[in-house]
C-alpha cells in the first residue's frame, strides 16, 4: 500500500510542476517586458535559480547529513539530464533556434564551470577553499547580469504585465519547488528499496526528479516561442548547480565522493562540450540532433543506475 501511495505522490507532484511551470514562464516574460529586462537575463537568473532550488535543497541537506555522494551526484546528474534528456526531448517535440548571444557568451561559462569542477574533483574531494572559489565565480556571474541591461529579443512581444504577475511569479516558483520536494522524496523512497548506492540515487533518480522543473519550464517557454528564456534556463541552471549549489554545500562541509564517480563527471564534461559545439555550428536544434542528445543522456542514465 505504501508503494502505491509513493507512486501516486510522484505522479501528482510531476503534474503540479508542469502546471506551475507554465505560470512561471508567462509571468516572468511579462515582468521582463515591463521592466525592460531581456528574457535571457530572466531565464539565466530568476527562473534558473528558482528551478534549481530543488537541487539546492537536496544537495545542501545531503551535505549537512553527511551524504556527500548524493550532494555531488545530484548536481552532476542534473547537469547531464538538462543538456541531454531535457534539451533533446524539447527539440524532438518542437525544434527551436538557439539565440546567438546565449551560445557565444554563456555557453563557454557553462563549459568552463564543468571543466573546473572536474579538475577540482580529481582527488575526489571538493574542499572549502575550492567551494569558496565557486561562490566567488557565482557572485561575479550573477552581478554581471544584474549590471548589464539588454534589449528585448526578436521573438513575439509578451502581453502587458498583469497586476497579479508579481504575486504569480513567487507563487508559481513555490509550487514548482514544493511539488519537486514531494517528488524527490517519493523517488528516493522507491529507489532506496532497490538497495542502490547513494551516488547512484543522487546521480540518477534524484537528479532526474530535481530536473523536472527545468524540463517543464523550458518546454513551456519553447511552446510559447520564448527560446531565450528556455535555453537561458537550462544553461543558467547548469552554471548555478556547479558554482552556487556545490559552492554552498562544499562550504558547509568538504564533499568526498567515490573515485569511481569521476567517470560520471567526465561524461558530464564530454556532453557539455558536444552541446556547445552543436550550438556553435548550427543555429537550430533539430529533431534528429535532439534524438541523439536524448539517446546519449538516457544511455548514461541507465548505465549509471544499473552499474
Amino acid at each position: 500500500m505504501d508503494m502505491v501511495i509513493q507512486v501516486a505522490v510522484l505522479a501528482g507532484s510531476i503534474a503540479v510542476v508542469a502546471l506551475a511551470a507554465g505560470w512561471l514562464v508567462d509571468s516572468a516574460s511579462r515582468i521582463a517586458a515591463r521592466l525592460g529586462i531581456s528574457e535571457l537575463v530572466i531565464g539565466l537568473t530568476i527562473v534558473a535559480f528558482g528551478t534549481s532550488a530543488p537541487e539546492l535543497a537536496v544537495s545542501v541537506m545531503a551535505a549537512i547529513n553527511g551524504t556527500a555522494a548524493i550532494s555531488v551526484g545530484n548536481v552532476v546528474g542534473s547537469n547531464i539530464v538538462n543538456v541531454t534528456i531535457i534539451l533533446g526531448a524539447i527539440a524532438m517535440i518542437q525544434p527551436f533556434a538557439t539565440p546567438h548571444n546565449v551560445v557565444r557568451r554563456d555557453g563557454p561559462v557553462m563549459l568552463m564551470s564543468a571543466i573546473a569542477l572536474g579538475l577540482m574533483l580529481l582527488n575526489a574531494v571538493l574542499g572549502r577553499l575550492e567551494s569558496l572559489v565557486l561562490l566567488v565565480l557565482f557572485l561575479g556571474y550573477l552581478g554581471y547580469f544584474f549590471w548589464k541591461k539588454e534589449p528585448l529579443g526578436d521573438g513575439p512581444k509578451p502581453a502587458p504585465m498583469r497586476p497579479l504577475d508579481p504575486v504569480m511569479l513567487p507563487l508559481s516558483l513555490a509550487a514548482v519547488i514544493g511539488a519537486s520536494h514531494l517528488m524527490v522524496g517519493a523517488a528516493v523512497n522507491l529507489a532506496s528499496r532497490a538497495g542502490v548506492s547513494e551516488w547512484v540515487i543522487g546521480s540518477t533518480i534524484v537528479a532526474f526528479g530535481t530536473s523536472v522543473p527545468e524540463f517543464a519550464t523550458s518546454l513551456m517557454a519553447v511552446i510559447r516561442k520564448r527560446n531565450s528564456l528556455s535555453l537561458g534556463n537550462l544553461i543558467g541552471s547548469n552554471i548555478f548547480n556547479i558554482v552556487f549549489i556545490l559552492g554552498v554545500a562544499g562550504t558547509i562541509t568538504p564533499l568526498t565522493i567515490d573515485p569511481a564517480a569521476r567517470l560520471d563527471i567526465l561524461f558530464m564534461i564530454i556532453i557539455t562540450v558536444i552541446v556547445y559545439i552543436l550550438a556553435m555550428t548550427a543555429r537550430t536544434i533539430t529533431r534528429w540532433e535532439g534524438a541523439v542528445l536524448f539517446a546519449l543522456g538516457l544511455a548514461g542514465w541507465v548505465y549509471g543506475y544499473v552499474r
